[in-house]
């Protein structure tokens, strides 16, 4: 969780982008096997990994990063939906939030295959459950569905923490109802009236509104930002690689994921696939399915003490010149050696290796 980030997104941004996604290329991977990024990203992406290097807790220590995630299960990735919403959602709608996620995810992992050992040829994507704050607002079939309605510390609806991979970085899930196979690597987070975004190991949060609006398009620029961070990637608030400042996660300068940003990623799992022990390349992949009937969860079966993802984003800046961290910056946590003070806001734990200044 020490790489999340907060993508601070203003209504200009956000406008400015609609009105430049129609300017940008469509994405086109280059099929590179090897290391070997054009001439003019290499010392760019040299700059960000070294920047990244230096201010991540434990960069390459970290085991939660959405590489990980994949590898763990045997190339797939299960979600769970916070509806954290009023409105309701009928069964055509949720057909289109699993198609969003598996289309946006496609586009990062086809970033991935046939790039340096990776071995899967794609990376199937599945919705196992919803949080809702009413089984009422489920319209139509809730078939394959786990259905939550626990809530966070906040009142806010929350899959069952005892089936989250950010709960169980083991991969022990013997706690969760439906088992290991109904576990959930990451949460889509869908807030009513939520500006910008958010992301990390635990999933994306975005505003519910603004998914929606946006549900059926091909590049939903802040989920694929999000996602981004979910692959340790870095926000760029306060510094810009030389010569690159068009990529999708230099926010509002792209709406689409660009040759640097996927560069940005394949330098991330050349630094990480020595951990998985990398055997002969997996050719094709199997969707999963989700067959099962439909389980509701309510508070008083959930046995596992309820815990909040509102604290876990971060930005990477410096300390300011009071001597304390900025607002969104780092202020405590394990191997951390900067500020733990805060010039704005407080200092607020989120686990063991990240406190941020909120």
């Amino acid at each position: 969780m020490h790489f999340s980030r907060l993508l601070q997104d203003s209504l200009v941004l956000t406008l400015g982008l609609a009105s430049l996604a129609a300017a940008m290329p469509k994405q086109i991977v280059a099929r590179q096997s090897t290391w070997n990024p054009p001439s003019n990203l290499v010392l760019p992406l040299q700059q960000v990994w070294d920047h990244e290097v230096a201010t991540y807790s434990n960069a390459l220590g970290f085991n939660n990063y959405g590489y990980d995630q994949v590898m763990a299960n045997g190339g797939y990735l299960n979600f769970c939906v916070r509806w954290d919403s009023s409105q309701n959602l009928s069964e055509a709608q949720r057909a289109q939030v699993l198609t969003a996620l598996q289309r946006s995810m496609k586009k990062w992992i086809d970033w991935l295959v046939g790039f340096d050992g990776f071995p899967y040829s794609s990376v199937p994507v599945n919705i196992v459950g919803y949080a809702v704050k009413s089984t009422s607002q489920f319209q139509g079939s809730t078939s394959g569905y786990d259905i939550y309605t626990t809530k966070d510390s906040g009142g806010i609806p929350e899959c069952d923490p005892r089936c989250g991979r950010f709960f169980h970085q083991d991969g022990n899930y013997n706690s969760c109802p439906g088992g290991a196979a109904r576990h959930y690597d990451m949460s889509l987070w869908l807030t009513d009236g939520f500006g910008g975004g958010a992301g990390g190991d635990w999933g994306q949060r975005i505003g519910t509104e603004y998914f929606l609006s946006n549900i059926n398009s091909e590049n939903i620029h802040i989920l694929l930002h999000e996602m981004g961070h979910s692959f340790a990637l870095d926000d760029f608030y306060d510094w810009t690689p030389t010569g690159v400042s068009n990529f999708i996660m230099l926010a509002g300068s792209s709406s689409v994921i660009t040759d640097f940003d996927g560069w940005m990623l394949r330098d991330w799992w050349r630094h990480l696939k020595t951990r998985y022990n990398l055997g002969t390349p997996v050719t094709t992949t199997t969707a999963r399915t989700t067959t099962t009937a439909t389980r509701t969860t309510t508070p008083a079966t959930t046995a596992t003490a309820v815990r909040t993802t509102t604290t876990t984003t971060r930005a990477t800046t410096t300390g300011s010149s009071s001597g304390g961290s900025p607002l969104w910056g780092q202020c405590g946590g394990a191997n951390w050696t900067g500020p733990t003070t805060c010039a704005q806001g407080t200092c607020t734990y989120s686990n063991p290796y990240y406190s941020q200044c909120l």
